[in-house]
């Protein structure tokens, strides 16, 4: 190899190095520095764009779906959902879900399985004095409470409560051109190929990252005149919060997707109600 032909193939190699960028630059920003304003009026500069779609087809896939019931046609009985209880004391989970959210999500998916259920803000005082009742295992109090007022026609008591919510398994890696750089300069006799070999080869950055949740929850359906359990069920699902980055050359891709917590206590509710929607109706 002649002195004159390190040049051109170092040119060469620095050529193919911007073209790659370019490459990258536009798959990163759609070809543009912004996709402009979308028709559903999404003001994102960046709106249109591959990086705008990639993150909105990934949060469509993490959007609460409503569950068509299989007898939602048939009139179900009066009912009120207590606020249940939570026994997992990660503070993760219980900074973003509460007893109160998850008895909401039961109203409103149960009223959408055509169950009659009584709103518990217009309750009031009777509701509270029958949720302690039951909190303290105390039947006959239960009952008494259950003789006042719009109460006393109720045939169900429904409860939601959340046993388990943990993360259970982490998994992650990476790559780092710097081994590879070090090497392409050792083996590369000080040529200007191999110093931009190197450059290229220290430039690469790869890492994923995931996380597994699982979270168990088990519904309660209590007889409102006796207070004994009428049935039960328990669920579990699992939600992964992913991450990944890549750099290469300068060009950096970052993407990240989750479930979110309320929104799988959402969904272990929707299952819930439809077990009782069809075994219980």
């Amino acid at each position: 190899m002649n002195d004159r032909t390190m040049p051109r193939r170092a040119m060469s190699l620095l050529a193919m190095c911007s073209a790659v960028m370019a490459l990258a630059l536009a798959g990163c920003v759609g070809g543009s520095l912004g996709g402009g304003v979308r028709s559903d009026g999404n003001p994102s500069p960046i709106a249109g764009s591959a990086a705008s779609n990639d993150a909105n087809r990934r949060a469509d896939t993490a959007q609460n779906r409503p569950l068509a019931y299989a007898n939602a046609a048939k009139k179900g009985p009066r009912i009120i959902v207590l606020p249940g209880e939570i026994k997992s004391n990660n503070a993760a989970f219980t900074q973003r879900v509460t007893a109160n959210n998850i008895a909401d999500y039961g109203e409103l998916e149960l009223t959408r399985a055509n169950f009659t259920v009584l709103e518990r803000s217009q309750l009031g005082a009777v509701l509270r004095e029958v949720e302690l009742a039951y909190n303290m295992g105390d039947a006959q109090q239960a009952m008494r409470a259950f003789q006042k007022g719009q109460t006393s026609v109720t045939r169900w008591i429904v409860k939601f409560d959340i046993l388990k919510a943990e993360p259970v398994a982490t998994s992650g890696g990476g790559i780092d051109g710097s081994s590879a750089s070090r090497l392409i300069s050792i083996f590369g006799g000080g040529s200007k190929a191999a110093a931009a070999g190197s450059t290229a080869a220290a430039s690469v950055r790869t890492d994923e990252e995931a996380r597994v949740w699982n979270v168990g929850m088990r519904y309660k359906i209590l007889d409102g005149n006796t207070a004994e359990q009428v049935a039960n069920g328990y669920f579990e699902e699992k939600m992964e919060l992913g991450a990944a980055a890549t750099s290469v050359l300068g060009v950096n891709l970052r993407a990240t997707g989750q479930l979110t917590l309320d929104t799988l206590v959402h969904r272990l509710v929707q299952t819930s109600v439809a077990e009782i929607d069809a075994r219980y109706k």
